[in-house]
């Protein structure tokens, strides 16, 4: 029986399954939201969280001015991440921005079953960069600042430009035919004069 035995074993070897979630948190670090399988989020939210919490504090420690850099909390970090601008993204945006936030960094979303296995599939995301929702909240309020207009008003609506439309076309072509008739009077006139003389 498998009483009080955590974490998922994911069908790896212990340095593949380190390597698996050295990469997915990466990829949510610089990414800021992930698909991949429940289990696999799972997994990744418990490794991705303990290290915005040690970010987290040591930013507080910095800004304390108990001291200038914590250099130890980065190497232990990129220790695990092995990417440099994973590391300075953490410490430098995600970890002042979660600041306030008692934990619960991340949000897994399940999205159901993939086509081709039948694997439970999921989105991981970083809560306070939610930029999905963000984007359909301005379309909203696009949206809302738009009049609503009747259905009989498109096709009135349509009706107007095209006319408008036309006469606008129409404006210049009689320019055109204008300017080529006074052309043609003169080209006439100075015929006239020729032939007279």
């Amino acid at each position: 029986m498998r009483h009080f035995r955590s974490g998922r074993k994911l069908k790896r070897t212990a340095s593949h399954r380190k390597a698996t979630l050295s990469a997915l948190s990466v990829a949510l670090i610089t990414h800021k939201k992930i698909r991949t399988t429940v289990a696999k989020a799972k997994e990744t939210r418990m490794v991705v969280e303990k290290l915005i919490t040690r970010a987290k504090r040591a930013v507080a420690r910095e800004t304390d001015g108990n001291q200038k850099k914590d250099v130890h909390a980065r190497r232990e970090s990129f220790s695990f991440l092995h990417d440099r601008k994973a590391v300075s993204s953490l410490f430098n945006d995600i970890a002042p921005k979660v600041a306030t936030r008692p934990g619960g960094y991340t949000r897994v979303v399940k999205l159901g079953q993939r086509q081709g296995d039948g694997a439970e599939l999921a989105i991981l995301e970083l809560v306070d960069y939610n930029l999905a929702q963000e984007a359909s909240a301005q379309k909203q309020t696009g949206k809302a600042s738009k009049p609503r207009r009747k259905r009989g008003s498109q096709k009135v609506d349509k009706e107007q430009a095209v006319e408008k439309g036309s006469a606008a076309e129409a404006a210049p072509a009689q320019a055109a035919e204008s300017a080529t008739g006074a052309e043609s009077d003169t080209q006439e006139s100075g015929k006239g004069k020729k032939e007279g003389k």
